[in-house]
């Protein structure tokens, strides 16, 4: 009788589901253990990405959530192609792959009973890229937000604009700012979480207006890249420069949250708004 052999590819897929890596300390994890600790290490803390949706279950009440505009998803304009194929191609393989039409999710629902519209940014849809179906589905939950007398709340997680559609994504900027600023008029509070990476044009506009900014711990924020600010500047940065710690220091940012609590601090400071 012949004993069974693993090869090398079924090696490598037993191995990649049991142990995860963590990017930041390099330690083994089990999956399981990654998986329930809700994708951060138990031994530095460092938060690991999760999808958009996953971060909607872990903040609203169950069965509360209702998504909005889930039917707008990017247009190329510009019939933009480039050595690695057209952008039509690449945004319909995004689609695909994570299940989203667009970088971002929006919708309303629940969160310990409190009513709240909200936009959550998704990495894994081209760099959570900000496009002109991103910065218009943002406008639309601030719009929601406002004839609804409810709370906004975007949670960023994005590379900056999207260049496959040149200006069209730099006015997003002003777009969505414009938005969220309109709130104001009636006193209804926008929150900002921002986690890693919120960088570029995102870091450089509405993630950076809310009433108030929260982190998650170790998130890499900022505008232009360290190399690029330390060649232009001639000096050499902090090392922990552009994380959410030296943000909070230099108050730009005024609460970090670990992730397994954000649901109750929002809800606390939304209950406060709520007096």
């Amino acid at each position: 009788m012949a004993w069974y052999t693993e090869t090398t590819t079924e090696k490598k897929k037993s191995k990649k589901e049991l142990w995860v890596k963590c990017k930041n300390c390099h330690s083994h994890i089990y999956a399981e253990e990654w998986s329930k600790n809700l994708n951060v290490c138990p031994n530095c803390n460092y938060h690991g990405a999760i999808s958009s949706y996953e971060r909607i279950n872990l903040l609203f009440d169950k069965d509360t959530f209702e998504e909005l505009f889930s039917n707008i998803s990017p247009k190329d304009s510009l019939k933009f192609n480039d050595l690695k194929g057209s952008y039509k191609d690449k945004y319909e393989t995004n689609i695909k792959k994570t299940g989203i039409n667009e970088a971002v999710v929006t919708g309303h629902g629940k969160m310990n009973a409190i009513p709240v519209v909200i936009a959550v940014m998704d990495f894994r849809f081209l760099g959570g890229s900000l496009g002109s179906g991103t910065g218009e589905k943002i406008l639309q939950a601030a719009n929601y937000a406002y004839d609804h007398n409810l709370p906004y709340i975007v949670i960023s997680a994005s590379g900056g604009a999207r260049m496959q559609e040149g200006a069209l994504s730099l006015m997003q900027m002003a777009k969505t700012c414009a938005g969220i600023a309109r709130l104001n008029r009636k006193n209804i509070p926008y929150i900002s979480v921002l986690t890693n990476p919120t960088t570029g044009g995102v870091s450089a506009s509405y993630a950076m207006m809310g009433d108030i900014n929260v982190s998650e711990p170790g998130a890499l924020i900022g505008f232009a890249g360290r190399r690029v600010i330390e060649q232009t500047i001639g000096e050499k940065l902090p090392d922990d420069f552009q994380t959410s710690e030296y943000l909070r220091e230099h108050g730009f940012v005024d609460s970090i949250v670990n992730r397994k609590d954000l649901k109750d601090y929002l809800s606390n400071v939304l209950s406060y708004y709520n007096r």
